[in-house]
């Protein structure tokens, strides 16, 4: 069953967004970034079965190329407009800060979950704007920023999940990785039995890595 939603699409800050509330809430919150040609209502299905008390709040990329919704635009299937992406990550971390003081959700029980498009821009946004994201899920994602910054990470825990047939986006799967943890995050990848398409193995995957953070997060407490 799919949490309700607040209502229509909110149209008051940089980004469109969404957000759905389940009738049983656990203070835990999820940002949902979709992919090339999809929009904020894409990723709730599968945010639903892997974190069902928890508020969603569904974002939508607001560059249109080619008649696609994305996040930036792109070159070639795997390079990017540097400026854009560096713009539009700039335009989502004031977004972001928004958007939590409007809705008051606690950046340490906030999960990114990005898929492709969408989450290229979330690592983007970690490598430009680290305090931003803690806790990150991203689904067939590839570094896309040709420069390097000096981002730290520490306070980062992220799962990378490659398709291990998706031809565009598993051969830069361990660049991400190692991209990631060169700047202290704590990150654990997974590569599953896919294309670049999401599937039932993901929400196992990711169901089972967002239940052992919370474990691990009531031992430490």
């Amino acid at each position: 069953m799919l949490p309700q939603s607040e209502g229509s699409l909110h149209e008051n800050l940089a980004f469109k967004y969404r957000v759905y509330r389940p009738e049983t809430r656990n203070g835990d919150t999820m940002v949902l970034m979709h992919g090339s040609g999809q929009d904020e209502t894409s990723l709730v299905p599968f945010a639903s079965k892997i974190a069902p008390n928890a508020t969603l709040i569904a974002v939508r990329g607001r560059v249109v190329q080619d008649g696609s919704t994305r996040w930036y635009r792109r070159l070639t299937p795997v390079s990017f407009d540097q400026q854009d992406i560096r713009s539009e990550a700039k335009a989502f971390a004031g977004f972001l800060k928004q958007v939590a003081q409007e809705y008051k959700f606690d950046p340490k029980r906030t999960t990114f979950l990005g898929y492709s498009n969408g989450a290229n821009l979330i690592n983007a946004v970690m490598m430009l704007y680290p305090d931003l994201v803690q806790q990150a899920v991203l689904l067939r994602s590839m570094p896309v920023l040709r420069e390097s910054t000096e981002a730290n990470l520490a306070n980062a825990r992220v799962l990378t999940v490659s398709g291990a047939s998706d031809q565009l986006y598993a051969p830069y799967a361990s660049a991400l990785e190692d991209l990631l943890r060169s700047h202290g995050a704590r990150v654990e990848a997974r590569s599953i039995k896919s294309d670049h398409g999401l599937g039932k193995d993901d929400v196992r995957v990711v169901s089972e890595w967002l239940s052992g953070g919370a474990t691990a997060q009531l031992k430490n407490n």
